[in-house]
């Protein structure tokens, strides 16, 4: 799932890029209204999480002009409280208010449920993941096996959230490289050679049967093989 975050708050947006990613998202961020009409119209996302109050143009001038093209779903985020303010938005086209501050459990929540009814495209995954004896609870941010808790950081939480949504598939370091640490592949650089052995020494290691697999030449795939 693909999410657009349009917030002039340099450091509340980091925060949802972050939360988000680690939550299993692919996420793009823009700062003002001008840049983020322009990766809303341009790009395909699949919800949208809008600022009410953004430099350039306004967050309900951005949706009315989205509105006259797209429908994809919007969550706009604002610290507005009064009613007359929600319903101009909601009469605009946005799909949901959200107001701040607000629990990242909560915003996951509001995602979720308007991907929902956003229909078949939309359709999400449930927030707990399993593979053979592996658990990996998405917004308890747990994972473990044979009911073993796996204490891992935050990258190898993200890294394993990765192969286990795409499992069976063999995913190259570039992949894993953009989507885990958002960087582009550099053949010097063992971030991910580094990362794949620490996740195996707390995945594998310990039990019988290995789930993370390195497939020479190509990547590696988390998949449950006959012994």
């Amino acid at each position: 799932m693909k999410l657009l975050v349009i917030e002039d708050e340099v450091k509340l947006a980091e925060y949802l890029r972050k939360g988000l990613s680690e939550a299993g998202y692919v996420v793009e961020v823009a700062h003002d209204g001008i840049d983020g009409l322009h990766l809303a119209l341009e790009g395909d996302h699949d919800l949208l999480l809008l600022d009410g109050m953004l430099p350039g143009i306004d967050g309900l001038s951005l949706l009315a002009a989205l509105r006259r093209t797209k429908q994809t779903p919007v969550l706009m985020l604002t610290a507005r409280v009064g009613v007359e303010d929600r319903v101009l938005g909601l009469q605009t086209g946005a799909d949901d208010y959200l107001l701040k501050p607000f629990a990242f459990s909560e915003l996951v929540a509001r995602i979720q449920g308007l991907l929902r009814r956003a229909g078949p495209r939309h359709e999400i995954e449930p927030t707990v993941l399993r593979l053979a004896d592996l658990e990996v609870d998405l917004l308890r941010r747990k994972a473990s096996r044979a009911t073993q808790r796996l204490e891992l950081t935050a990258k190898e939480f993200s890294l394993l959230t990765l192969l286990l949504r795409r499992q069976g598939e063999v995913l190259s370091r570039t992949e894993l490289a953009s989507q885990v640490w958002d960087m582009n592949f550099d053949s010097e650089t063992n971030v991910v050679e580094v990362a794949i052995r620490r996740l195996r020494s707390k995945l594998d290691v310990p039990f019988d049967r290995p789930l993370l697999h390195t497939v020479r030449g190509m990547g590696y795939v988390l998949e449950d093989r006959p012994a």
